[in-house]
Order: C-alpha cells, then structure tokens, then sequence
C-alpha cells in the first residue's frame, strides 16, 4: 500500500482540479457577455447551492473514507461492503428529506422574494426545482467518492473530475449561445451531476469487486453508530462549514446585487483556485495516513509533516505571486466585468488562501487521528462571528468587506486548527514517554 502519499496520487489529483479551470478561464468571460452579470450571479449561486449539498450526507462521505481506508490497513475488508450499504442508505433518506424541504419552499412561494431585475419568476422557480435534483445526486455521489478516496483511486476520480468540471462550466456556455433562460443553464448543471453519480457507483464497484468483495444491501444499526463515531461531529462541520464557505455571495446577493455576486466571484474564483495543489495533497493526505495511523503513528506523523512544510513553503510563494499578478490577470481575462474593488478583492484573498492551505493540512491530519469534535467545534466559535463580520463590513466596504471578512474568518480557522494540533501532539508524546517508562 505504500508508505507515505505517493506524489504519482497528487499528480493525478492536480489533473483533476486544474483541467476544469482551464475550461472555465475560457467560457466564463463568454458566458457573463452571453447571459449578463445578473444570470451569472445566479449560475454562481447554483454552484454554491450544489457545492453546499454537502450537508446532505452529513459528514457520512468522509467517514466512510476514513472507515474503508481504516479496515483495509487492518486487513477487515469483511466489513467495508456492509459499511458502505449502510451509509448510501443512511444518504439516500437525508436527500428524500431534503427534496421535501424544496418543494414547501416553492409551494410557499418564497422565491418570489429573492432580488432580481430581469429574471422571471417563472425562470427562477424552474431553476430552484431542478436544483433540487441536483443536490441529491451530488450527495450520493459524494459516498461512492468517499469509497474510491479509501482505495486510493486517485486517477478514476480525476479523470471524472475533469469531465465534471468542464461539464460544470462548459455546458452551461454550450447553452447560452441558444438560450439565456436561466432554467436551462441550470438543467445542464444538473445532467453533468447525474453522469458524475452513474460514474462514481461504476468506480466504487469496481473497486470492491477487484478486493474480491460480496457486495451486500444491508442496514445495520450499529454500522451506524460506526458511522456516526467518526461523522456525528463532522455531521455538524458538514452543515456549517459549506455554509462558512459559500454564505459570503449569499450575503452580497441579499445586501447587494446578484451582479455585485459576479464582481466578488470572479476575484474570489481566481485566487481560491491556488488550493487546488493543497487540495490535491490533502484528499491524498487523509487517507494515506488513516492507513498508516493502524501500523505506525510516528510514520504517519513524519509524512505529515514532510507534507506540511512543503505547503507552507510552496503556498508562501504561490499566493506571492498571485497577489502581484492579480490586477495583470484580472484586466487580462475579464477586463470589462471586474473593478477596482474586485482586484482588491483578489488580492485581500491571496492572503486568506495561504492561511486556508495551512488549515487544510491540519484538518486532514485532524480528521485521520479521528478528532472531528475539534474542527466542528472550531467551525461552531466561527459561524456567528463570520456572519457578524459579514454584515457590518459588506454594509460598510461592499464586496471588499466581504473579502476582510473572509480572510477573518480563515485566520481564526488556522488558529483553532493550530493549537488543537500542538495538543495533540502533545497528547502523543506524553503516551510515547508512558510506554517507554513500563517498558
């Protein structure tokens, strides 16, 4: 299985994340002069809407990551076919429930409410309905993830997240050159997610049949206290922490304009997008050392923070040269839909985005060791501050408000995340010391 995160994994991750941006960099401009800045904005928010589906599963995902990857270094792959039934179940009931949810929404009309100037109410409603489709399938397909992730199928997983994610922005480009209706760009959203689910099933099985294993349909109790061991906290990061993410655009939308959206987006779009290699590290990461952690806690240690240094170093330059860049790459690309405020808006978040890099690694590691209570409870401190933040400095700066807020609320992140680790270690060195003395 290896000793350490495979650096072929992290290149194959990387694959995945940047061929999508390549595809966005060219259809995003043509997209906002074909469709305008509001129906934009609002395509802006169906990716927040669907990226937040990951509620849904409450944590369930990742904890089956963590699970499979822990009985596979155990040898128990008896157990993983019986686990995995049991968490697409438990999913399945959470995204019926939240299908529910969106039709009383609609039947109460509630989106005649959202701000808007030249989308129909009739457009929007259609929208938010085949939203509602969308949102299960990207939560079911987030379990089978979890279960290629615990194999280390890497390149399976890139390869789809290179078609989903110019699926994700092509598609929509694809039908705005015949049609600005807002719900048939959001219908596109929809389909590309239903592909990316058929996928991922196709590879999660594929995996389990070549692990020899008898795939069962079972719902077992208690593999759901199992689950919710580890996913009962992640359960709570889970429904707060895409809300932490994507609730800043939500505010503009409110308190601005879904124009104003498209201005912070872009800039926003831009400068996140450098996590895609510490993303690439830390989903290879988590269940590299989940593994190790059941042979060798002080090997899994090590490659931890091998890789921990080379983020904070490599990020340091990165994020560097993208706050110097960022006015050069804002006026090249979309010169005629970004301002001012919207480079500074980029700039400010090159600063948070190294923080994040940092705080992804310490969250994987975290999560691996099983201490998901630490980073729930870091994300319970954040959410009243961050929405305290983003109210008074979107009231007062705009767009460039939101972007101080956001770079807050990812250095307070790091710090909880920081000091729980030194704990931990802590925590580590005190057993090492115990065991060395009854020896």
């Amino acid at each position: 299985m290896g000793n350490g995160v495979k650096v072929t994994h992290i290149l194959w991750n990387m694959l995945g994340l940047l061929f999508p941006l390549l595809v966005a960099a060219i259809s995003i401009p043509n997209l906002i002069e074909s469709i305008g800045l509001e129906r934009f904005g609002f395509i802006a928010l169906a990716w927040a809407a669907i990226g937040y589906a990951s509620i849904l599963d409450l944590g369930i995902g990742r904890a089956v990551t963590q699970k499979v990857a822990s009985y596979i270094g155990a040898n128990q792959h008896q157990c993983i076919s019986p686990l995995v039934s049991t968490a697409l179940t438990l999913t399945s009931i959470f995204s019926v429930i939240s299908l529910f949810a969106v039709v009383v929404f609609l039947a109460a009309g509630l989106q005649e409410y959202i701000p808007r100037e030249d989308v129909t109410n009739e457009e929007l409603t259609w929208s938010i309905a085949l939203l509602a489709l969308a949102i299960p399938l990207q939560a079911l397909s987030a379990t089978y993830k979890g279960v290629n992730e615990a194999y280390l199928n890497f390149k399976g997983i890139s390869v789809l997240r290179m078609l989903l994610g110019a699926a994700n922005f092509g598609l929509p480009f694809i039908v705005s050159m015949y049609s600005q209706n807002l719900s048939l760009l959001i219908a596109s959203l929809v389909v590309s997610r239903l592909a990316a689910f058929f996928v991922y099933r196709a590879f999660a099985n594929k995996q389990m049949d070549e692990a020899n294993l008898l795939r069962v349909f079972v719902f077992e109790l208690s593999l759901v206290r199992e689950l919710f061991t580890f996913s009962g906290w992640v359960t709570l990061s889970s429904i707060i922490g895409p809300f932490l993410v994507q609730v800043d655009r939500f505010f503009i939308s409110i308190l601005l304009s879904a124009s104003a959206v498209t201005l912070y987006v872009i800039p926003y779009e831009v400068s996140v997008q450098s996590l895609v290699v510490v993303g690439a590290i830390s989903s290879v990461a988590f269940p590299t050392i989940s593994r190790l952690l059941t042979a060798d806690r002080l090997q899994a240690s090590a490659v931890f923070k091998r890789w921990l240094i080379i983020v904070i170093i490599g990020m340091a330059f990165v994020c560097g040269l993208l706050f110097w860049l960022m006015p050069y790459l804002l006026r090249l690309w979309v010169g005629q839909f970004v301002d001012d405020s919207s480079i500074l808006v980029g700039q400010i978040m090159c600063v948070g985005v190294y923080l994040n890099a940092i705080g992804a690694m310490l969250y994987a590691w975290l999560h691996a060791n099983g201490k998901t209570k630490i980073t729930a409870l870091a994300h319970c401190i954040e959410l009243p501050i961050f929405v305290a933040l983003l109210y008074f400095s979107i009231g007062q700066w705009g767009i460039v408000g939101a972007a101080i807020a956001w770079v807050i609320r990812v250095l307070l992140d790091t710090s909880l995340l920081s000091l729980a680790t030194l704990s931990l270690a802590k925590q580590y060195n005190a057993n090492s010391e115990d065991a060395l003395d009854v020896s």
